[in-house]
């Protein structure tokens, strides 16, 4: 069997083993660590009224990213291939679930983060620059469209500069913890609302519960199932799993004491109903020079995030393209430029209409996470079953790496994994139907490209 998604031949070469521990985890906490933790946790502020618990979900989001990891540990060490997901649930459940898997890719999960972390751009933009009432949309739609036009053109960004993005990234997370922890000065009590008043609970209580807490926290720990690609190039079995336990451990200590800083430097209150909960804080430490040096730094963070993704989305696009003759338009490469050009193209199209409905709905950042994650978790979740499914129709398939402890941490992922599919239905309904309308538009294709496929 082929190893691309669909059957269709692929001559590569083979990874070689080249990278240590430390080059390993270097890698990893760079994937893992986005744009994200400068938006995520005001909201999971808002979601729990109570310091203790808003660390609890920090912990327990990288307790559950260590598991995840480990069973994409198994399935990439297994069965190798370029189209990741994409080809573990072809593999384990054919070709319909693989096709509604690449149609969300294309118009939901990644264009979604496309479409979030460039909102997020606009937020923190704004705060230099601002545009009036619309102005994150605006800057989010300049984003998007600049950068699709610039990896269009075939230019990428080189290792230099892409490590410069990762320092002042690093340096911005640093200076949130420094200035939270040890410079801010005690925050203003929270004012007392009237009996009965909006929001109930408490005198400022927003909760939405432990399941919106966990689906931002979780969002903001995304990228390690990218990292497990690198596995084959590890130098030694056991320490692909050693470089994942440290790394996401690191980032999980970062991101508690990023969020540490936020509740000592602004106060639950403050934190909760923050939309740049970085600028504020250090516009409370430094003044609004501290918030346009931040906003600034936590922009540039946006930005590799969304050209990361516009990368990665364009070229499994090309490879949906590539299986399935209906998408035939997108599966075209451009050899002078060096890019899926078509590709490029419609999901630039597909960002740029996301934004416009987060400025319609006036969701924003928030809304726009909330469109993708019961289609991210759907498909998370059949992964997870996924190596149950493996184990049984395929048991003599060498696996260089095994789940620790099977079949408890694989059923521990996908329960959590449903828990929060059935999370993001409950308490995001609005947002949430309109990322599974267009899944259901994906099956009606699919249905289309069977039966021409039939006749």
């Amino acid at each position: 069997m082929s190893d691309s998604p669909g059957g269709s031949t692929q001559q590569s070469a083979q990874p070689k083993a080249s990278l240590s521990v430390f080059d390993a985890c270097t890698m990893i906490v760079g994937l893992i660590v986005g744009a994200g933790v400068f938006g995520t946790p005001a909201i999971v502020a808002g979601a729990m009224n109570d310091e203790t618990l808003i660390l609890a979900v920090w912990v327990a989001g990288g307790v559950f990213s260590i598991i995840g990891a480990l069973c994409y540990a198994e399935l990439v060490t297994a069965f190798p291939s370029a189209g990741g997901e994409y080809h573990f649930i072809q593999r384990a459940f054919g070709r319909s679930l693989a096709f509604l898997y690449g149609w969300a890719r294309m118009t939901v999960i990644v264009a979604g983060s496309i479409a979030v972390f460039a909102y997020l751009f606009g937020d923190y933009l704004s705060r230099v620059i601002n545009m009036g009432p619309y102005s994150s949309a605006i800057w989010a739609a300049l984003v998007v469209f600049v950068l699709t036009a610039v990896n269009y053109r075939g230019i990428q960004e080189g290792k230099t500069a892409q490590n410069v993005f990762t320092v002042l990234e690093v340096c911005g997370l640093l200076l949130i913890i420094v200035a939270g922890l040890f410079l801010a000065a005690p925050p203003a009590p929270p004012p007392v609302m009237a009996p009965g008043a909006a929001g109930g609970g408490g005198p400022w209580y927003i909760g939405a519960g432990l399941g919106t807490a966990m689906l931002f926290v979780l969002f903001t720990y995304g990228g390690w199932n990218d990292a497990a690609y690198i596995s084959a190039e590890v130098k030694g079995e056991r320490n692909m799993v050693r470089a994942l336990l440290i790394a996401i451990s690191v980032v999980a200590v970062l991101y508690v004491l990023i969020a540490l800083a936020y509740m000592k430097g602004l106060g639950l209150y403050a934190m909760a109903r923050s939309d740049a909960v970085a600028a504020d804080l250090l516009k409370v430490v430094w003044g609004g020079t501290g918030e346009k040096v931040i906003s600034i730094m936590i922009a540039i963070a946006a930005l590799t995030s969304v050209n990361g993704s516009i990368i990665v989305g364009a070229r499994s696009n090309y490879a949906l393209g590539r299986d399935w003759p209906i998408f035939g338009y997108l599966g075209k490469w451009d050899a002078a430029s060096g890019s899926p050009r078509n590709a490029l193209v419609v999901q630039g199209v597909i960002a740029l209409a996301l934004v416009g409905l987060g400025a319609i709905q006036k969701a924003g950042f928030k809304g726009l996470v909330e469109y993708s994650l019961p289609v991210f978790w759907g498909f998370f979740l059949l992964v997870g079953v996924a190596v149950f499914v493996l184990r049984a129709k395929e048991p003599d398939a060498p696996r260089p790496f095994r789940v620790p402890l099977y079949p408890v941490l694989p059923a521990i992922f996908v329960c959590v994994c449903g828990y929060l599919l059935y999370s993001s239905l409950t308490f995001h309904k609005d947002n949430a139907l309109v990322g599974l309308g267009v899944l259901a538009i994906g099956g009606v294709i699919l249905l289309f490209a069977r039966g021409k496929k039939a006749a």
